[in-house]
C-alpha cells in the first residue's frame, strides 16, 4: 500500500427510506451532520466519470477486479465555485482518493476536447490524467447526479452518508448545461448507505447501523448509471 495515500475503509448497502429512517434516528445522537450542510440537511452531488477506449474502469469493476482506479470531475449544488478532477482507488479492500481542484476555463477547455490544458499544471495527479487521455483515450462517458446526507464523527474518522435520487445525465456530459435534465438511474426509492473509516468503526455507530436483512453491495453508481444508459440505447460498450 502506498504511504502517501490514506486508505479507508469503505462499505456500502441499498436501503430503503424506512431504513434510512431509523439509523437515522440513532445515529443523530452520536454524530453530526457535516459542516457543507444546507439547511435540509444535505447538499447534491454531481460527477462526470471518465473511462478509456476499453472501458477499463466499467469492465474491471463489472469482474470483480480488487485493485482498481477511475477518475471523475466532480461539483457541489451545481456550482462551478469548487471543482475537483479526482482519482478514486481501490487497494484490496480499502479506498483511497487523490483530488486536484481545476478552474471552470480548465473545466470547459476538457469539455471541449482540449485536453492540452492539463498539460500546463505541475500537479502530478493532473499531468496523470493527461497521459491516460493522450495514451489511454481517457473521455468523459457518463454524468452521475444525487442528493447526499453526510454524517461524521472525528472519533475513527467515521463519514456515514445515505445517497438519495440517484440519477444520470443520459448522453449529456456537460455538469454545468442549464438544459441538463438528468433521469432517475434506479427504478425504486433506494438509497445508498455508504460507510467509511480509517482503522476502527466505534461500537455505539456499529450498534446503531444494525439493521435486519441489510446485506453489503458494491452499489457502484457508476456502474449502475453506465448500465442505465445501455439498457435504453443512450451509449453501445
Amino acid at each position: 500500500m502506498s504511504q502517501s495515500l490514506c486508505y479507508r475503509n469503505e462499505f456500502k448497502y441499498f436501503i430503503s427510506p424506512h431504513q434510512r429512517f431509523i439509523i437515522t434516528q440513532k445515529l443523530k445522537g452520536i454524530l453530526q451532520l457535516d459542516q457543507h450542510v444546507s439547511e435540509e440537511g444535505e447538499y447534491h452531488i454531481r460527477s462526470l466519470y471518465f473511462d478509456d477506449v476499453q472501458n477499463t474502469a466499467l469492465y474491471e469493476k463489472l469482474g470483480g477486479i480488487r485493485d482498481r482506479a477511475k477518475y471523475r470531475i466532480r461539483i457541489y449544488n451545481k456550482s462551478d465555485n469548487i471543482i475537483y478532477f479526482e482519482k478514486k482507488i481501490k487497494f484490496r479492500d480499502y479506498i483511497a482518493k487523490l483530488k486536484e481542484p481545476i478552474s471552470r476555463a480548465m473545466y470547459d477547455h476538457i469539455i471541449a476536447g482540449n485536453y492540452e490544458v492539463l498539460k500546463e499544471s505541475d500537479t502530478p495527479l493532473l499531468l496523470e490524467i493527461y497521459n491516460q487521455m493522450k495514451n489511454q483515450l481517457l473521455r468523459p462517458v457518463v454524468i452521475v447526479d444525487y442528493v447526499r446526507e453526510p454524517y461524521v464523527s472525528r472519533y475513527g474518522n467515521v463519514r456515514i452518508t445515505f445517497d438519495k435520487q440517484l440519477r444520470t445525465g443520459l448522453n449529456n456530459i456537460n455538469v454545468f448545461d442549464p438544459n441538463l435534465k438528468p433521469i432517475a438511474a434506479l427504478d425504486d426509492e433506494r438509497i445508498i448507505l455508504e460507510i467509511k473509516y480509517d482503522k476502527y468503526l466505534p461500537q455505539p455507530i456499529q450498534a446503531a447501523l444494525q439493521l435486519e436483512g441489510v446485506h453489503r453491495t458494491s452499489a457502484s453508481k457508476y456502474v449502475i448509471c453506465r448500465k442505465y444508459n445501455k439498457a435504453n440505447n443512450w451509449e453501445d460498450y
